[in-house]
C-alpha cells in the first residue's frame, strides 16, 4: 500500500512558524539594538539608524513570510485542490486558473485540460457509436421485460441477482432481499431451490420447483442461460392449490357419490317396474323406500354440485381488487352520454374490470332510455362484506319488468356475447331499484375488500433494474478485507439528530441510506425513514434539517427502524461522512452493525492533508457535485452526496495504489481522530 503523502503544510503550522521566527527576529533585534545603543550610546540619526538596522532582520522575515503566504502558498493550495477536482472529476466543465507566482501556468493547465476533455469527449462518442445498436436493443429488452406480467429473475454463478422486473418488484414488494447484486436465498431462502439451480442442465431444459414464500406458494421454472446465469420465472400457485384442495376436491368427492345414489335410483326404479302389481306388498314399500331416499340424496348431491360449481367458476374468474374512482373513470372514457358524477366516499371492491364496465354501460344505457335522463350520480355505500354500487337519479324507480328484460339482454361486445344475468352470476351478485325520497336508484352489490386506503401513485420503472457486470464481480464468501474497492457493495448511509450532543441524551430522529453497486449508486434502491425520538426536537435543529415534532410524531422508535436498516443493509459495506457521529447516533443497535465502515472525512483528510474545508458542502464544490436544492441536510440528500463523493475520491485513491478495502481502511486511520467527532 502506497504510504500517506505528506503533502503541502498545514496553514496553521505555516503562520504559525511564520510569526515565530518573525517574533524571534524582532525581538533579537531589538536586545541587539539595546546592546548596542548602551554600548556606544549613538545620538541623533547614527540611532534612529542603529535601531532600524537591528529591526530590519525581523521585518524582513515578517514581510517574506506575507509575500510568500500570499503569492505562492495560497496558489499553490489552489493548484492542488484544483488538480484534485480533475483527478476526481475530468469532466468539470471549468478550471480556475492559477493565482499568484503561478499564473503563468494558467494557459498551460487549461490547455492540459481541454486535450484532456477532448480526448476523453472523442472516446465517449467512439464508444457511444460502436454501442448504439446495442442499447436499441437492450432498451427494446428493458421495455419488454417491464411489460411482462410475470416475474423474471436473473442470477449469476453465485446466486447474485443480476436483473428483475416490475412484476418481481411488485411480488417482493418493500422485501430487503429484492436488489441487484444481492443474493437469491436472502429473498427466497429455500434449500430445495438451491438443490436444483446447482443440477441444472446445460442444455436449456427446464427444471420445476414449488416454493413458499410469505402466504404464497410460487411455482417456479428455471432454465440455464447464458453459460452460468439462470433464469427464474415465478408463478403464483396459491390459488391453483386452493382449487385443488378446495372445490376442484369437493368437487372429485361428489361425482362417485352421485354415480352411486343415480346407480340405485335406477336399479330400484327398474325392479319396481317389473315387480308384478299385487305380488310382494312390503318389497314394494321397501323398493319405494329406496327410491325415496336415493332421491333424495341425489338432490342433496345436486344442490352440493351446485354450490360447489359456482365456487369453483367464481375462484377461477378474474375478479381484480378495484378502486371505484378507477372505475367511474374508464366509465366515463368509455361512455360519452350518459354521464355518471362520482358521490360519496371512494372504496376498493372486486371485480372483472372489463366486464363490469360493459355491464354498467349497459345499465346506464337502459335507464337514459326509461328515464329519458342524460346524467346520472354513481355512489359506493359500505356492507357488511359487500359494497353497494348505486345508480342515483331524480325520478321513479325502475319496474321489475323492465330490470328483468335487461337481465336477459345480451352483451354484443364481449366474448360468447353473454347475457347480463351471466355476468352477474359471475360477480355472484343480482341488481335491483328502490325508492330513496324524492329519486331512485339501481343498486349493484359486488364484492367489497378489507383494505380502505386509497391506492398509492403508479410509481415510474426503476432506472436500474439489470446489471449484468455483476456477474464478473469476485464471488461472496471472498475475503472481503482483500476486495477491490470497485467490486465492494456499499450502503452509504446519514442520520440527522435532535441535537449533536449524543452522548447526553439526543436522539435519532431520521435515518437514509442508498446502495452503491459495481461502481454505480442505485438511484431508487434506497432506504427512508424518520424515527421517533421520543423528546422535542429543539427549534434550532429543526431550522437546519426541517424536521419538526409533528413530522415524527406517528414515526416508529429507533428499536424498531434499526433491525429494518439492519436487513437493507445486508452484507455491504457501511459508508459516512463523518462516520464516527453517525455510528454513534445508531449506537442502540451498533453492536449488529459489526462491518467495516468507510469515512469520506477520513480520507478526504488524507488524500489533502494541506487543504482547508473537508465538509460535505466544501468538498461538493471541490468536486464540481451537484445536488437538487433542498436535499441537503436531509438523511437520504446527504447520503446520496457522500455515494457521489465516494465515486469521486475513489479515483484518487486508485491512483496511490489504495485498491483493496483493508488498504482504504489503513489510509483513513492514518488521520483517525480519537476525539468524538460532533460536526455533521
Amino acid at each position: 500500500m502506497a504510504r500517506r503523502a505528506s503533502g503541502l503544510p498545514r496553514r496553521q503550522r505555516l503562520v504559525g512558524l511564520w510569526l515565530l521566527l518573525s517574533g524571534i527576529g524582532l525581538l533579537g533585534g531589538a536586545l541587539f539594538a539595546a546592546w548596542l545603543d548602551s554600548l556606544y550610546q549613538p545620538q541623533g540619526m547614527a540611532r534612529l539608524i542603529l535601531w532600524l538596522g537591528c529591526f530590519s532582520g525581523g521585518v524582513t522575515l515578517f514581510a517574506a513570510g506575507f509575500v510568500l503566504e500570499r503569492w505562492l502558498f495560497t496558489p499553490l493550495r489552489h493548484l492542488q485542490g484544483q488538480l484534485a477536482r480533475l483527478a476526481a472529476n475530468p469532466d468539470v466543465p471549468d478550471v480556475s486558473p492559477p493565482e499568484g507566482w503561478l499564473r503563468g501556468l494558467g494557459p498551460d493547465l487549461e490547455r492540459v485540460h481541454a486535450a484532456w476533455r477532448d480526448d476523453r469527449q472523442r472516446l465517449a462518442h467512439a464508444h457511444a457509436d460502436g454501442a448504439r445498436e446495442a442499447t436499441r436493443v437492450r432498451q427494446r429488452l428493458e421495455v419488454l421485460l417491464q411489460t411482462l406480467d410475470t416475474p423474471l429473475l436473473l442470477c449469476d454463478r453465485h446466486q447474485r441477482l443480476l436483473l428483475y422486473n416490475q412484476a418481481a418488484e411488485r411480488l417482493f414488494a418493500a422485501h430487503p432481499g429484492l436488489g441487484l447484486g444481492k443474493v437469491l436465498g436472502n429473498l427466497l431462502p429455500a434449500k430445495g431451490l438451491v438443490d436444483v439451480m446447482a443440477r441444472l442442465p446445460d442444455d436449456g431444459n427446464c427444471r420445476e420447483v414449488l416454493i413458499p414464500h410469505d402466504d404464497h406458494w410460487l411455482h417456479v421454472n428455471l432454465r440455464r442461460v447464458s453459460g452460468d446465469e439462470t433464469l427464474l420465472t415465478l408463478t403464483d400457485a396459491t390459488l391453483t392449490w386452493a382449487r385443488e384442495v378446495g372445490p376442484q376436491a369437493e368437487l372429485d368427492s361428489l361425482l362417485p357419490a352421485l354415480r352411486r345414489h343415480g346407480a340405485g335410483l335406477i336399479s330400484a326404479a327398474d325392479a319396481l317396474a317389473h315387480l308384478p302389481g299385487g305380488d310382494s306388498p312390503e318389497l314394494r314399500r321397501r323398493l319405494e323406500a329406496v327410491i325415496d331416499e336415493e332421491g333424495d340424496a341425489l338432490g342433496a348431491s345436486l344442490e352440493r354440485l351446485g354450490t360447489t360449481h359456482d365456487a369453483l367458476r367464481r375462484q377461477g374468474e378474474r375478479l381484480v381488487p378495484l378502486w371505484s374512482n378507477d372505475l367511474w373513470a374508464a366509465l366515463g372514457e368509455r361512455l360519452a352520454a350518459p354521464s355518471v358524477t362520482p358521490v360519496g366516499m371512494p372504496a376498493w371492491l372486486k371485480g372483472d374490470a372489463p366486464v363490469l364496465l360493459e355491464v354498467l354501460a349497459s345499465l346506464l344505457e337502459t335507464l337514459a332510455e326509461h328515464t329519458g335522463l342524460g346524467a346520472f350520480d354513481g355512489e359506493l355505500c359500505l356492507g357488511n362484506r359487500r359494497v353497494y354500487l348505486d345508480l342515483c337519479w331524480r325520478g321513479e324507480a325502475l319496474t321489475q319488468r323492465h330490470l328483468d328484460a335487461w337481465r336477459h339482454r345480451r352483451l354484443e361486445r364481449l366474448p360468447h356475447s353473454p347475457s347480463a344475468e351471466d355476468v352477474l352470476r359471475q360477480h355472484a351478485s343480482d341488481v335491483w331499484s328502490l325508492s330513496d325520497g324524492d329519486g331512485a336508484r339501481l343498486r349493484l352489490p359486488l364484492p367489497a375488500l378489507s383494505r380502505s386506503a386509497a391506492p398509492r401513485p403508479e410509481s415510474p420503472p426503476r432506472p436500474e433494474f439489470h446489471d449484468f457486470d455483476i456477474a464478473n464481480l469476485p464471488a461472496p464468501d471472498t475475503d472481503l478485507a482483500s476486495r477491490a474497492l470497485r467490486d465492494l457493495e456499499i450502503v452509504a448511509f446519514d442520520t440527522e439528530t435532535t441535537g449533536l450532543a449524543l452522548r447526553e441524551g439526543d436522539r435519532l430522529i431520521s435515518l437514509g441510506a442508498c446502495r452503491i453497486v459495481n461502481g454505480r449508486v442505485l438511484a431508487d434502491e434506497v432506504f427512508e425513514q424518520h424515527v421517533n425520538p421520543r423528546r422535542p426536537i429543539p427549534s434550532t435543529n429543526t431550522a437546519i434539517h426541517g424536521l419538526s415534532d409533528q413530522d415524527v410524531e406517528d414515526a416508529p422508535t429507533a428499536e424498531q427502524v434499526l433491525p429494518h436498516f439492519r436487513d437493507y443493509v445486508g452484507s455491504a459495506v457501511l459508508l459516512a461522512h463523518n462516520a464516527a457521529f453517525d455510528m454513534l447516533a445508531i449506537q442502540p443497535a451498533a453492536d449488529t452493525f459489526d462491518m467495516p465502515v468507510l469515512d469520506t472525512l477520513l480520507l478526504s483528510r488524507a488524500l489533502d492533508p494541506g487543504l482547508e474545508g473537508h465538509d460535505l458542502d466544501s468538498l461538493a464544490t471541490r468536486y464540481g457535485l451537484r445536488f437538487p436544492p433542498g436535499t441537503r441536510h436531509t438523511a437520504l440528500g446527504d447520503a446520496r452526496v457522500t455515494a457521489r463523493l465516494w465515486l469521486a475520491l475513489l479515483r484518487r485513491l486508485e491512483a496511490r495504489g489504495i485498491e483493496r478495502l483493508s488498504d482504504a481502511l489503513a489510509f483513513q486511520a492514518d488521520v483517525l481522530d480519537r476525539e468524538d467527532a460532533c460536526a455533521p
